[in-house]
């Protein structure tokens, strides 16, 4: 277990912590092995709110923003749900240069890809998450999906994978699917209702969460939400950054 302690005095400017990127990615890598792995990572605020106004953006911070660039830049893909995609206006990922050298020796491609779990693909594939990514954006659906809207996706240039025999994608099969195609490195950044469904189909390997300082009260969504599980899952504690008095915990499975 790697601890990152004692918190940082933040008005003592020398004492304040930056971490590099080089030093998130060690900090942040996958498991090897190459079985395919779920991560999630998502932002809370002390009393529990995952987003304010609708978005995580006011919730972060510039080293939470590292630690998000960097869990994609090493991730083979992330899995989002469409109403976030719709939410937070999704773009492609971009191919970064602290990162080339360390997925071109992972033989990786040079940006992860962008994974759209939608049961009913109510999106809209002229943006560029469709037309000009780096590396094909996939959709991920159900066999009984609206087949004028897989036409659609495949028209816009999208990749469709089926996890699912009915019209929803069913949780447990969305890593197997795409690690047929040899994505294994697995990020789910939601939102909270994905983020429940993986929690509650028992797909969810690892979650990173980012521990912000600030009160909202409000009735903003959890990180994640929908059905309960019958018995709480334990997770065990596998590290923790600080900086600027946010907490970056990271926590798997036991």
């Amino acid at each position: 277990m790697r601890r990152l302690f004692p918190v940082t005095d933040q008005t003592d400017e020398t004492s304040v912590r930056e971490w590099g990127l080089g030093e998130l990615a060690d900090a942040y890598a996958y498991p090897p092995g190459g079985d395919p792995w779920m991560r999630a990572n998502m932002v809370s605020t002390l009393d529990g709110a995952a987003q304010h106004d609708g978005r995580s953006q006011p919730i972060s911070s510039d080293a939470d923003m590292r630690i998000f660039g960097t869990l994609r830049g090493i991730a083979d893909v992330v899995v989002v749900g469409a109403e976030t995609v719709r939410q937070e206006g999704y773009r492609p990922s971009r191919a970064r240069a602290a990162f080339a050298e360390r997925r071109a020796a992972a033989g990786q491609t040079v940006a992860p890809a962008i994974a759209v779990v939608s049961a009913s693909l109510d999106l809209d594939f002229s943006l560029p998450l469709f037309t000009s990514p780096l590396v094909p954006t996939l959709v991920v659906t159900g066999a009984a999906a609206p087949a004028d809207r897989v036409a659609e996706a495949e028209k816009a240039g999208a990749v469709v994978v089926l996890a699912g025999e009915g019209a929803a994608v069913e949780p447990e099969r969305v890593a197997p699917a795409l690690a047929e195609r040899g994505l294994t490195r697995l990020l789910t950044e939601g939102g909270p209702r994905l983020l429940g469904q993986f929690v509650a189909a028992g797909a969810l390997d690892e979650l990173c969460l980012t521990v912000s300082p600030m009160l909202t009260a409000g009735d903003a969504q959890r990180i994640s939400w929908g059905s309960a599980v019958k018995v709480p899952t334990e997770f065990a504690l596998a590290s923790v950054l600080e900086e600027a008095g946010f907490l970056f915990t990271r926590y798997r499975r036991t």
